[in-house]
């Protein structure tokens, strides 16, 4: 028989307040316990006749103080502490490549024989995210720790990953506007990064004569990345463009060219070698993220990079003190011979 939600009509108290403090009263009561099921939103609009902003108000009230957990496409629950506070953590990374790598690998030390890991990679496609934590019960992780890079369907993904128990919830890489509630985040400043970045590498691109940014159509990247891009470019007069693959851009002696993908770095590199060109002198190199072989391409790949294992790192130690804040991962550039 499911848990009565009793409101008083005639109390000056909100509606949604009573919601809360009537859960409250259920679980101190012992009529509520672990892995209890709540009453439906829509139950509740039924029975008492009040709008669904009141219910959902009040439960997201339980939410945000750890009373209450949500399991999103099947309703609220009684939280099932875990069996001895051990540390199961459901890990999810948008995909798999050299930068990730580094980001799973300091993650997994940090965390070492202190917690248990399910790794999982969702390619960029919420639908298989939201199939793989639904394939687990939630009760069983004390921690999600997710990378939220969406190639479509950002919006139902945002509106899914708000209903995760919030307490339990770090978000890695991204800062995905529109989640509320105390999660944890360690996160790049895409537009601030980049402007930075290229503000100091000002002197060594004072020589070209204009800028390409190469943005992949239909890209996971934050347009965050193009926005400060261009700001940059406006503020210190640059000619620029963006394009959407080398296919699309021109390669022009005395441009400089900043790729986000492996695919477009390949590209710009076989451009310069079909013309004879040298990196550095005929044109600018830049490229997105640091790895080991782009520190002796071409005798040097410059590079604009966020620290990968740090936010790794952090990410682990927030889960192992219980930690809730928001963290920007710090950002560099590394000049090499390409610029």
């Amino acid at each position: 028989m499911s848990y009565r939600i009793l409101l008083n009509e005639h109390s000056s108290t909100p509606k949604y307040q009573q919601i809360a403090q009537s859960v409250v009263a259920g679980i101190k009561e012992g009529e509520l316990h672990p892995g209890d099921q709540l009453p439906s939103v829509n139950s509740l609009i039924v029975k008492h006749g009040i709008s669904r902003d009141t219910v959902v108000k009040g439960y997201d009230l339980l939410k945000e103080q750890g009373v209450i957990e949500s399991v999103p496409g099947k309703g609220y629950f009684v939280p099932n502490p875990l069996e001895g506070n051990e540390l199961r953590i459901f890990l999810a990374f948008n995909k798999l490549s050299q930068h990730k790598k580094t980001i799973y690998d300091a993650f997994v030390e940090t965390i070492g024989n202190q917690g248990a890991i399910d790794f999982h990679v969702y390619r960029n496609d919420f639908k298989l995210l939201k199939k793989q934590l639904e394939s687990h019960p939630f009760d069983q992780y004390s921690h999600f720790v997710l990378i939220p890079h969406f190639l479509e369907g950002e919006k139902e993904a945002r509106e899914w990953i708000n209903q995760l128990p919030k307490r339990k919830l770090i978000l890695l890489d991204k800062k995905m506007e529109g989640i509320h509630g105390p999660y944890a985040s360690v996160y790049q400043e895409f537009e601030e990064d980049i402007y930075h970045a290229l503000a100091e590498a000002l002197p060594l691109l004072k020589k070209y004569r204009s800028m390409t940014l190469l943005f992949p159509e239909k890209s996971y990247h934050p347009k965050e990345i193009a926005q400060g891009f261009e700001r940059f470019c406006q503020k210190f007069g640059f000619h620029y463009d963006l394009a959407p693959n080398t296919q699309a851009a021109a390669i022009r002696k005395g441009n400089a060219y900043i790729s986000l993908t492996e695919e477009d770095l390949v590209g710009l590199i076989r451009g310069l070698k079909a013309n004879g060109w040298r990196a550095g002198k005929d044109i600018g190199l830049l490229s997105y993220n640091d790895t080991p072989v782009k520190d002796v391409l071409l005798d040097g790949i410059t590079v604009i990079s966020t620290a990968f294992e740090h936010l790794g790192r952090q990410a682990a130690r927030f889960v192992l003190d219980n930690r809730r804040a928001h963290i920007a991962n710090p950002f560099r550039l590394i000049v090499r011979k390409s610029l």
